[in-house]
């Protein structure tokens, strides 16, 4: 795809005018068909709204070929359910939860890709055997149209508030949109108050399987994590930092609890396997700690260089970040059932991990 890095003179503008303004003598009708056919990412997400407005520093994606259609609730697979809470097998390439600023966002308007959260409540109402879409609450007009047509897996009603509550999800922690594995939703106040303060106080164990480049050894890596390390991206709190950044700054630890080495036949580049344990859940933790002490994660498309700028080349070929949450191990807020979940590799690292040691 084409990447195009918005910078603040597009703030504001359609998602239509912002395309026909980046492309070349493009007309109206170009950047509208483009959009239409699923050819547009924003951020990472499929985006069908033209009138959708930009901001700086978004990322728009321009593809060749049509883009394939949104997941539903037929790729999401159930780890674990009861009535307090709910483990899915999140696959890569979709949100975990909607972004904060969308949430009060028409369902019309906003990036059409539904996130985890938002199928999670047609796939309970499946495993309930329950009505999808629901009726609407008491005192309303039953009249009129609810949510989508029945018979279109996945798509999620408006507001998710209005659910009955069997079918509400609550999240309490997140995954990269490109990194697959295990996801914990509660289904009740009570699981979500006891779930977030399990993740406060470290007691519920995430790992995860990566691939990085160079030989890696186990250890633990900490640093202060600030939304710009002083290029753009997110990072470790550089030296001389101002007051206001040292502020912002949060500790993150990952372990890297066990890397395996290996190098493909007939190839400089040297590979490890690795296992992490994250003791802290910042965003993209793992993959800038990682790629700070030299070790890009294979596929990584943002933290290719270290904070000094230098930019490290991937020969891998991976087909995404190569980072997959593979074990969830914690006891049941509730019933205090000891639970250790687990996720195979799914088929798309698998098969590219097997081709890259035998390359």
């Amino acid at each position: 795809p084409t990447v195009y890095h918005l910078s603040p003179r597009h703030e504001g503008l359609t998602l239509a005018a912002t395309l026909k303004e980046l492309v070349p003598d493009t007309s109206w009708n170009s950047a509208k068909r483009w959009i239409a056919k699923r050819q547009v990412q924003v951020n990472g997400n499929l985006c069908l709204d033209e009138a959708r407005r930009v901001k700086e520093k978004d990322v728009v994606k321009l593809w060749p070929q049509p883009l394939a259609k949104p997941i539903d609730t037929r790729d999401l697979k159930v780890a674990f359910v009861d009535e307090h809470l709910i483990v899915v097998e999140k696959p890569a390439g979709v949100t975990s939860v909607r972004h904060f600023a969308e949430r009060k966002i028409s369902t019309r308007r906003r990036q059409l890709q539904p996130t985890v959260e938002e199928l999670l409540p047609p796939l309970l109402a499946k495993l309930q055997q329950m009505r999808w879409p629901p009726l609407p609450p008491k005192g309303m007009n039953r009249g009129k149209k609810h949510g989508p047509p029945q018979g279109k897996p996945g798509r999620a009603i408006q507001n998710a508030k209005k659910l009955p509550p069997q079918l509400q999800v609550l999240p309490v922690h997140r995954l990269d949109r490109d990194t697959s594995g295990l996801m914990l939703f509660a289904r009740t106040r009570e699981a979500e108050q006891k779930l977030v303060g399990m993740f406060r106080r470290h007691t519920i164990e995430r790992e995860y399987m990566g691939v990085c480049l160079g030989r890696i050894q186990p250890q633990t890596i900490q640093s202060q994590l600030v939304r710009d390390r002083g290029d753009g991206i997110r990072g470790s709190l550089p030296s001389g930092a101002d007051a206001e950044l040292q502020n912002s700054a949060r500790h993150a630890i990952t372990h890297v609890l066990a890397a395996e080495p290996f190098h493909p036949p007939g190839s400089d580049q040297e590979y490890s396997l690795i296992r992490c344990k994250l003791e802290t859940g910042r965003t993209h933790q793992i993959r800038i700690h990682l790629s700070e002490a030299g070790h890009m994660l294979c596929g990584d498309k943002i933290y290719f260089r270290d904070a000094t700028g230098s930019t490290t080349s991937d020969p891998s070929g991976a087909p995404r970040h190569a980072l997959h949450s593979d074990r969830l191990t914690f006891t049941h807020p509730i019933t205090g059932q000891h639970l250790q979940l687990k996720m195979p590799l799914p088929p798309d690292l698998a098969r590219w991990l097997k081709k890259l040691r035998q390359a």
